[in-house]
């Protein structure tokens, strides 16, 4: 069953809809009969389904049904555009392909999600435990008689988690209970997810709750507590309660489980710090930065994931300012210093602006005798994937106040840090990651030898280890225990984030392809406070143990 889009949901960031759509003026409106936005969706789904044709059933493939759209119902009604875009895939996929919707078990949802009779299929998804059938007799209502088989196309092994919470998890023999409950009867389920998986790099979606500041984003792993775990484990109770189920309804034997993905431990990883973040950046050079009176977004300065550094000043004075910025979407570290003190002068922490928790910053009263350096660095940490406010722009959204007067005159500096070895504009990070702090000056040498643990101050740190065999490249995990906040490279390739201070994941998965014989790097950015041993630990297995504080719990 294939979800080609334009939207899947998947806890995946904007629920897969490309963040380019925000840096087009207008923007497109995403899942609508906006000409504009259908225009993109066919050349997208142009290039896309005629590659399916060949793997449909009817062609012999595995293809069975194309999704086209995913709860639409909860989101909005219009169904102009739903036609066109069961027009446009019947274009490409020919007359008998079986293209089908999902929404939510409710009529409300139904209506306004999916199109009545025999031009598309309705599937439904519900709460793993609800009593399906009357469910699956609604779902009826909205297919051609005879044609609507009972398909929960969304049957929820377990569930996700986001920053701060407990890890969810769901009992085994409940979850099996509830697919038999469906099997029983002849209905039909799709494993969501029948495998877990990992939101590598910033591809990670988010959820809001009574309104867009309410922002929760989920974590690096999505192991989800699905049947299949994130590194492939299957030597769990879920998985064979599962099993056990089909194995009862299945007219054909079931193959053989899959051997035990072994994983491995390549010890404790010493780092250095190669660089402040602040010491990459000639913040007196502006054809690396952007300017604008105002505050600009992420997406206007051409940039869609990763970090975005502002930079202004203002007037010193006796006494400390507010700071105020009502809109920040994600999370903002705030940082002063003065510019008559020279080059070497670090730049001094003064608190965080979190989108969730937005509060006003007091500035210390700082002793300079010209204007004061502001510097806001911006995390983006994921994209509101599902719900009304997934329209979900990135960056300083509003105008920034001093003592409630407007900041002006910025200067934006864009740090992507996508796959390093992906960036070549960017290879002054890797210069600076893996040499003895690239081209910085000796007084600031100095100055970081003095200061090698600053905290809260965004640094990058580097280190390697050996594999000496082949056959010693295994999968691993990285425990980041002891350190605050940040992302990590493997190889160049981005792992994702870690925020065991937050919690509750403690160590990211490191699949056995990105690693390699010899030398294996590490590089960290790390936005607040490192480990003191400066150790990063290869461990043989996951740990959801980090930061729960008895806050923000969401067990099923």
């Amino acid at each position: 069953m294939v979800r080609p889009g334009p939207y899947i949901c998947a806890e995946w960031d904007w629920g897969g809809i490309p963040s380019w759509l925000f840096s087009r003026n207008p923007t497109p409106k995403p899942r609508s009969s906006d000409p504009a936005f259908l225009k993109l969706v066919e050349r997208w789904w142009g290039k896309l389904l005629p590659k399916l044709v060949p793997l449909l059933y009817d062609n012999g493939g595995p293809i069975i049904m194309v999704q086209i759209e995913n709860e639409y119902g909860s989101y909005g009604d219009d169904k102009a555009y739903l036609h066109h875009l069961i027009t446009l895939a019947r274009g490409h996929l020919g007359q008998d392909a079986i293209l089908y919707t999902t929404d939510g078990g409710s009529r409300e949802n139904l209506e306004k999600g999916t199109i009545r009779g025999d031009t598309v299929f309705s599937a439904v998804d519900f709460t793993t435990g609800d009593d399906p059938w009357p469910i699956f007799k609604l779902q009826k209502e909205f297919n051609a008689p005879g044609k609507s088989p009972p398909l929960s196309s969304e049957f929820y092994t377990g569930w996700l988690t986001h920053w701060g919470e407990k890890n969810a998890k769901t009992d085994a023999d409940s979850t099996a209970a509830a697919l038999e409950e469906i099997l029983r009867k002849n209905g039909s389920a799709v494993l969501y997810m029948a495998h877990g998986g990992s939101n590598f790099g910033f591809y990670n979606g988010a959820n809001t709750g009574a309104n867009e500041a309410d922002y929760k984003p989920d974590l690096t792993s999505y192991d989800y507590d699905a049947p299949i775990r994130e590194a492939g484990d299957v030597d769990n109770s879920k998985f064979n309660a599962i099993r056990r189920v089909i194995s009862r309804y299945s007219s054909a034997p079931l193959p053989s489980i899959p051997s035990y993905n072994e994983k491995t431990t390549y010890g404790p990883i010493h780092l250095q710090r190669r660089s402040s973040l602040f010491d990459i950046f000639d913040f007196t050079n502006s054809s690396s930065s952007f300017e604008s009176e105002n505050p600009m977004s992420m997406e206007n300065v051409g940039q869609f994931f990763g970090f975005l550094l502002y930079v202004t000043d203002y007037e010193a004075r006796r006494g400390g300012r507010n700071l105020s910025i009502p809109k920040v979407h994600d999370r903002a570290q705030v940082f002063i210093s003065c510019s008559s003190k020279g080059r070497g002068t670090r730049p001094t922490y003064v608190g965080t602006v979190e989108r969730w928790l937005n509060k006003k910053l007091s500035l210390p009263e700082y002793q300079c005798h010209s204007k004061i350096n502001l510097y806001i660095l911006v995390e983006n940490m994921g994209r509101v994937n599902y719900g009304p406010f997934i329209f979900d722009r990135k960056g300083i959204l509003s105008s920034v106040y001093l003592d409630g007067n407007r900041v002006q005159g910025w200067k934006m500096f864009p740090i992507p840090l996508h796959n390093l070895n992906e960036v070549p504009n960017y290879n002054r990070i890797m210069q600076a990651s893996y040499s003895a702090f690239g081209e910085i000056s000796t007084s600031r040498k100095r100055l970081m030898n003095k200061s090698e643990n600053t905290s809260k101050e965004p640094a990058f740190y580097s280190g390697h280890f050996l594999i000496d065999k082949t056959s010693q490249v295994k999968d691993t995990f990285l425990s980041f225990r002891n350190w605050g906040k940040g992302v990590v490279f493997v190889n160049d390739f981005n792992l994702g984030r870690y925020w065991p201070l937050r919690g509750p994941q403690c160590n990211l998965y490191v699949p056995a392809p990105v690693l390699k014989q010899g030398d294996n790097f590490v590089v960290i950015f790390e936005l607040e406070s490192p480990d003191p041993n400066l150790l990063v630990h290869s461990v043989d297995e996951p740990d959801y143990t980090c930061g729960f504080n008895g806050m923000n719990i969401h067990q099923l």
